[in-house]
């Protein structure tokens, strides 16, 4: 087995472990299920198990359709769980931004992460349209999500990320930082800089 398809079992396993199952109200085989086609996508690309950095990982798995508070809530550091300061029906008025397409399904695969450290001190309305001039894409809410529970270890100190993909109609941006050494979904002003937070990019989204 590659190095590539172990990340993609971990990852899946991790999720069941969670209680995502339960969360999109199937059983556990049916969870599995409606995943496992990705795997074969994994198998098939050659870039999945290449890493290029600290700030970068090949792919995450992105389940879909879920309450953000609840997995916002999965999300921990050490034994240090995640929150949110939104409220649930806040948290759904976020939506992908134009020109952002998020495939259909239970799932997907965000493949060429970087955790955009070289955005630091870059008002995020700044580092948005450098991320989509250099032919990438800004991360939603639940990327984000999805990538600090797959790997906890991405949300460092002083290197953490806005999500700018996803947006409500306002001029807030949600991010996600570390507040008392645990995983906190908020939000900064779209026009502010922070010397501790970057812009989270990626490379492709490929769904079922």
């Amino acid at each position: 087995m590659s190095d590539a398809l172990a990340e993609f079992d971990r990852q899946l396993d991790h999720l069941v472990r969670l209680g995502y199952p339960a969360l999109a109200g199937r059983s556990e085989s049916a969870f599995r299920d409606g995943l496992a086609p990705l795997r074969d996508v994994v198998a098939a690309r050659p870039d999945a198990d290449v890493e290029r950095g600290e700030d970068h990982i090949p792919f995450v798995l992105v389940p879909t359709g879920l309450p953000r508070q609840e997995t916002t809530a999965r999300t921990a550091l050490g034994k240090q769980q995640g929150f949110t300061v939104l409220e649930a029906g806040e948290l759904t008025t976020f939506r992908p931004i134009e020109g952002v397409d998020v495939p259909d399904g239970p799932g997907y695969l965000l493949f060429d992460i970087d955790t955009g450290t070289e955005f630091l001190n870059v008002t995020p309305q700044d580092a948005l349209v450098k991320i989509t001039g250099d032919g990438r894409s800004p991360l939603t809410i639940d990327e984000g999500i999805a990538l600090v529970t797959a790997r906890p270890d991405m949300l460092r100190k002083n290197k953490c990320f806005s999500l700018l993909a996803s947006r409500c109609g306002d001029k807030r941006v949600p991010a996600l930082w570390i507040s008392d050494r645990k995983p906190k979904l908020g939000w900064c002003w779209n026009g502010n800089p922070h010397t501790w937070l970057g812009s989270a990019h990626a490379g492709e989204r490929v769904g079922l």
